[in-house]
Formats: structure tokens, sequence, C-alpha cells
């Protein structure tokens, strides 16, 4: 879509004997007056998650990109499922990162336990950004998407240098006021040009549905940097689609390659995540198993 981790782990065992120790403490200090927030206090309560959390499966929290909507994860929802993972398919607003990384953090808010990010094509953005500072996300899974750096636009990215160079995508703009009344503009790709552009190995009469039902995205978001990077903290994985021709898979590797990230291919198109679920739900599944 071109227009545009050192920490010590406790293991449970050690965790509580440690926690076993600070209630010893407590104890011999009875007579001692102590708030509810205390150090101790919080040795304790975080003690307790751990214990809580200790091998349970991470929620996938699933991030589509633009012009696009979350049943492009459906395949991915089915085989995850089989496996037993929580999922959930974030509605991405398409309203640029600032506002949007500040919805999917909200979002991340409600959900119970570890989770591991996976974001397509723009839906990368949000999870660079929301995952930052974030200690329940343990991973994060990017699927021939944008992994921008602090302080990084997509338009940015967009301009890095690359061999190759692939075809701009054919947009319709219509245009609009956003919410602050200031000019902009939804931006979508031409119906007709959607299957060749952002779909090309998918069936015919899905990409055509696709075309037809493709969401927008605002094009001031293009130009609306990340104030972090989560993929400098938090151990991530990416998926090269080789045949993509909305974002260059050229540019898909530099941006893995820099953040450092367990790196596959696959001979996809854009729209890999549909075309290929299993080999996306396998990355996932091997992105759990790595960071557990």
């Amino acid at each position: 879509m071109r227009t545009t981790r050192t920490y010590v782990a406790l293991t449970v065992t050690g965790a509580v004997a440690i926690a076993a120790i600070v209630v010893g403490i407590n104890t011999a200090n009875a007579s001692t007056t102590a708030s509810s927030d205390t150090p101790t206090t919080r040795v304790v309560d975080a003690t307790a998650k751990q214990a809580k959390h200790a091998g349970k499966k991470p929620t996938i929290v699933l991030v589509h990109g633009a012009f696009a909507d979350g049943s492009g994860w459906n395949g991915t929802i089915e085989r995850l499922r089989k496996d037993k993972y929580p999922v959930v398919a974030f509605a991405n607003p398409l309203q640029g990162p600032t506002s949007d990384v500040a919805t999917l953090k909200s979002f991340l808010k409600t959900i119970d336990g570890p989770v591991i990010l996976v974001g397509h094509s723009y839906g990368g953005v949000l999870i660079s950004g929301a995952g930052a500072g974030n200690s329940h996300v343990k991973g994060l899974v990017y699927v021939a998407a944008y992994a921008p750096d602090k302080g990084e636009t997509v338009g940015e990215v967009n301009m890095h240098p690359v061999a190759h160079p692939i075809p701009e995508l054919p947009l319709v703009e219509v245009p609009v006021k956003n919410s602050a009344g200031q000019k902009d503009a939804l931006l979508y790709i031409k119906p007709a040009k959607f299957p060749a552009f952002f779909a090309a190995d998918v069936r015919s009469a899905l990409a055509k549905n696709m075309a037809a039902t493709q969401r927008p995205v605002a094009g001031s978001g293009f130009d609306q940097p990340i104030r972090a990077a989560a993929w400098r903290s938090i151990p991530s994985w990416y998926l090269v689609a080789k045949q993509d021709k909305a974002l260059n898979p050229e540019l898909q590797r530099y941006m893995a390659k820099r953040a450092h990230a367990h790196t596959v291919e696959s001979n996809g198109s854009h729209a890999v995540m549909v075309s290929h679920p299993r080999t996306v739900a396998k990355l996932i599944k091997a992105a759990d198993h790595r960071t557990r």
C-alpha cells in the first residue's frame, strides 16, 4: 500500500519463591505500617500475574491495513483457532497513525494476558506504535507490512530507494473534511485495478468482492509519524510477499532487516494473508513458541 529486545525472566517457581520471601519479610515487620502501593506489594502483585498467565496462549490481535477489512484474516483465524489460540481482528479506523495507534492502545487494555500483534500493510504502522511500552505484547508479526521507525512516516518509508521500483497504485481520491474540519481525501484503489495490484493470486470472484468492499484510508495519514517503534524492544517476525505489487518486496526486506526480524518469504501477492493463510498462521505460531 505504497502511497503513500535484555530482560531477566523469572520462572514461575522462582517467582513464587521470591513472593514467599517477600511475604516472610512483611510478617517479620508486621508492626510497620505500609501503604497498599509499597514496592513489596507491587512485587507480590507482579508475581501473582506471572503465575496466572504462565503457560497461557497469547491472544493473537490481527490488524488489517488500508483498502481491506478484518475478513481478510478469516483463513488465518480458522487455523489459529484449531490450535486453541484466542484471536481477534481489530477494526482499523484507517484515519492515520496519530489516532489509529491510540485506538489500538486502548483496545489492547481490554485484553487480559500476553498478546502477539500481527499487522498487514498499514496495520504494521499501528502494531509498531501501539506495541511500544506494553509489557503484555510478546511479539510482533509483520505480514507484507510497514515497520516504520520512531518519528518516521509511511511517506518517508516509501521514499527509501530500491533497485526495482513498482508502479504507483491506481487510486481514486474522494475529497472530504476530517473531524477537525480540515481538508483531506479518502483513498481507494480503482476497483477494476484492485485484483492485479492487491490480490493477484486470490481467486477472481473473491478478489472482485474485496475490491467492492474495500475500505478507504485517509490520505493525510501518510504524513503522520509514529512516536515509538515497538520492534526496537520487542522480538519481531516478517513475512515478505515476493509478488507484492502494492508494497515493494525490496522495501519489505529493508524494513525486516532493519528491525532484525525473523524473516520468511512467500510467493504471494499483497493479500498474502488471504492467498497463503497457512503460511501466515505458521509464522504467528512460530513467534509464540519463540517468545514463551
